[in-house]
């Protein structure tokens, strides 16, 4: 579909929508003297129908302030920020309508459910991820795959046994690669669940000193996010060189994503039960990062990790493990030379389903398990740092557990939190206001008069494309000579304050703006203004 989509926050035009009242009754005539009487300036569609004129908003001025004008003329009815809808963002990826033709597989189910059933396109209305980064430790990549050589923002070799982190001779890491970040909208095969992310490969031999390395090498290169599909056989004591490393990433905001266990268990290993400790699941706070397990297209968990280790769900089996019926996992990217993940004969199970076939002239494979569920959930995260960069690590973890699509209703053992809802995660990333509103305080600086005026002026300025909750308040701070700042007030509508002053004495006065949302703007270094009352 390529029709005018309708984004939570559509970006601003500098322009106000004045609905008139009487709607349909309000003519041209009342239009003009509208205009008239507020000293407004038409600047687009004028629709007396609906009672509809387009104004303006005067270059300096901030809107609220403008708004609250014109609502106070007794003919509006409404006045609202115009907003420019986009193109809906779609993809000719074949994967995304091409139907399955596994046996036992529901008609109509497209080859790439995952992305339908996870609202990946919605996601996609908001941002098409250009910009995001993916940091991917895993077997490496085969880098000359068109689905993935265009998307290697770096690629580093942590494998002691490898000179090349653009091979892979499991197969796994492609296949993993290609679900976050596969080039989408070039006809061929899949689309990635991070449409125009790109990957930082970190090709690691899954040793502790690897993993770790990895880990600081990708947050340093930029990662908004990593993945890790990999983890402890066993269990065993934290390893405290991964925690530090984790420790390190969350602190710098990057969201770590790590595949719980492929087997029915309630303890995930390292990494997932370093993001998510026992204990925690249940608490949308808690954790560094994201431990996910499997979904199927029947919103089940397919026989992996479960209990209070586990945050969310993505999709990573169509069906139970022991369910023969359908395709044997998820479509995606395979390397062309042999990889022993698909070409070792290796038993049907979990992960090592021996599953080629082609697409467009390209390879690719069906696997399954949480190695495939956690990728998808990292490339969203990714998403959302760079449309509302201003999020944290933490506020990212939170918005996709809140988001998630919860078939129980609550936070469950087999899903945890819920399976990714992406069109959902962006709709709140964009509307979650995280920016410091700004102020400054000015005044002449040199006066005789006892009392004096001190104006001020603010802003609460969003990343391109989001709405800022606008300046609730300002505050007033004033110190005498050098003395300490007091506060001597809090406004929400004015813009000045008259201010007594004593001969001889100078004073210094800055303001603190606080938003809707209750970001405050921290103290400045220096005084915006001092003002020193003459004799």
């Amino acid at each position: 579909m390529l029709g005018a989509g309708a984004p939570a926050h559509a970006a601003p035009t500098g322009r106000a929508l004045v609905l008139l009242e009487g709607g349909p009754r309000a003519q041209a005539s009342a239009a003009r003297a509208f205009l008239a009487r507020t000293g407004a300036r038409r600047a687009g569609p004028q629709v007396p129908q609906i009672g509809l004129v387009t104004v303006d908003v005067p270059n300096g001025r901030p809107f609220s302030a403008f708004a609250r004008a014109l609502r106070a003329d007794p003919a509006v009815a409404s006045v609202q920020s115009e907003g420019r809808m986009s193109l809906r963002a779609t993809s000719n990826d074949p994967a995304l309508r091409r139907a399955e033709t596994a046996l036992g597989t529901p008609p109509g189910t497209p080859q790439q459910w995952p992305a339908i059933r996870q609202r990946f396109e919605r996601a996609w209305d908001f941002t098409t991820g250009a910009g995001a980064l993916v940091g991917v430790i895993d077997t490496g990549v085969d880098g000359t795959h068109p689905e993935l050589a265009s998307k290697i923002a770096a690629a580093v070799d942590q494998d002691a046994y490898s000179d090349n982190a653009l091979t892979d001779e499991e197969g796994h890491g492609t296949h993993v690669a290609s679900l976050a970040c596969a080039t989408t909208g070039n006809g061929v095969g899949i689309a990635g669940a991070g449409r125009d992310c790109r990957l930082i490969v970190e090709k690691s031999d899954l040793s502790d000193s690897s993993i770790a390395a990895s880990i600081v090498d990708a947050t340093d290169r930029g990662a908004h996010a990593i993945n890790m599909s990999f983890g402890d056989a066993e269990p065993r004591p934290p390893v405290q060189a991964i925690v530090a490393a984790i420790d390190y990433a969350y602190a710098r905001n990057v969201v770590l994503v790590g595949a719980a266990a492929d087997e029915d268990v309630s303890d995930q290993g390292q990494p997932p039960n370093i993001l998510q400790p026992t204990g925690t699941g249940p608490d949308v706070n808690a954790g560094r990062g994201l431990s996910v397990t499997a979904s199927t297209l029947a919103d089940r968990n397919p026989g992996t990790g479960t209990g209070t280790q586990i945050s969310m769900a993505a999709a990573g089996a169509f069906g139970d493990f022991q369910d023969p019926s359908g395709p044997p996992g998820l479509l995606g990217v395979a390397p062309a030379a042999p990889a022993r993940r698909l070409d070792g004969g290796l038993p049907l199970m979990a992960n090592t389903c021996a599953c080629r076939t082609s697409s467009e002239g390209a390879t690719f494979a069906y696997l399954q398990g949480t190695s495939m569920s956690a990728p998808q959930v990292a490339a969203i995260a990714a998403l959302m740092r760079v449309q509302n960069p201003d999020l944290s690590a933490a506020d990212v973890i939170r918005l996709l557990k809140l988001t998630a699509r919860r078939p129980a209703g609550a936070w469950t053992p087999e899903l945890g939190w819920g399976i990714l809802d992406a069109g959902t995660a962006l709709e709140a990333s964009a509307g979650l206001d995280r920016r410091t509103p700004s102020s400054r305080a000015r005044a002449a600086r040199r006066t005789r008069a006892r009392r004096f005026r001190v104006r001020w002026s603010h802003s609460d300025a969003a990343p391109p494309g989001l709405h800022s909750s606008g300046v609730a308040t300002v505050e007033l701070w004033r110190a005498v000579r050098r003395g300490r700042y007091r506060r001597i007030g809090s406004y929400a509508r004015a813009r000045s304050r008259l201010v007594r002053g004593v001969p001889g004495r100078a004073y210094s006065f800055f303001t603190i703006a606080v938003d809707a949302a209750g970001n405050r703007e921290p103290r400045p270094a220096r005084p915006d203004v001092t003002v020193r009352v003459r004799r």
